[in-house]
């Protein structure tokens, strides 16, 4: 299986539609997300690809990781998404996404993923991380997200 990590931010009058926006901008806003804590299994592949490819039909249930962040303005948001694969093959992410600037999200997903690692005795092989920022002007939302997809998606029915 192939993990697909894609990021986005968008803007708008409502908080869900800039999570939408942000949502298109990685190409995952067709798919019913359906959110697991963290673990990578041994055999997948973690691709940062940035904006998804098609995934299946609009619709469809998607299994994913995500940092989200949502906020009116004006206000930037940050997500970050950190991961690694241990040397004995599965692996982790980590997300943080809150109010504050791209450095200060990165900074501390790094060190929730060397935390996770540690509680687990991993050694991790090499981390990535990926991060999203926006900033909301008066009057509307921002929203920031950096999604790790599993696979492609599945019917819901």
């Amino acid at each position: 299986m192939t993990i697909r990590v894609a990021w986005g931010t968008g803007t708008g009058p409502t908080e869900m539609s800039a999570y939408d926006a942000a949502l298109a901008a990685a190409n995952l806003h067709n798919y019913n997300l359906v959110s697991v804590s963290s673990v990578i299994p041994a055999d997948a592949d973690v691709e940062a690809v940035g904006t998804a490819p098609d995934l299946g039909p609009a619709g469809n249930r998607l299994t994913v990781v995500q940092a989200h962040a949502n906020a009116a303005g004006p206000s930037r948001v940050s997500a970050a998404l950190a991961w690694g694969k241990s040397d004995a093959g599965p692996g982790l992410f980590y997300e943080v996404a809150d109010e504050t600037a791209a450095e200060d999200v990165e900074a501390r997903v790094r060190a929730g993923i060397d935390a996770g690692m540690d509680l687990r005795d991993w050694t991790p092989a090499d981390v990535s991380v990926r991060t999203a920022s926006a900033d909301a002007d008066p009057g509307e939302y921002a929203a920031a997200v950096v999604v790790a997809a599993y696979g492609d998606s599945e019917s819901i029915l």
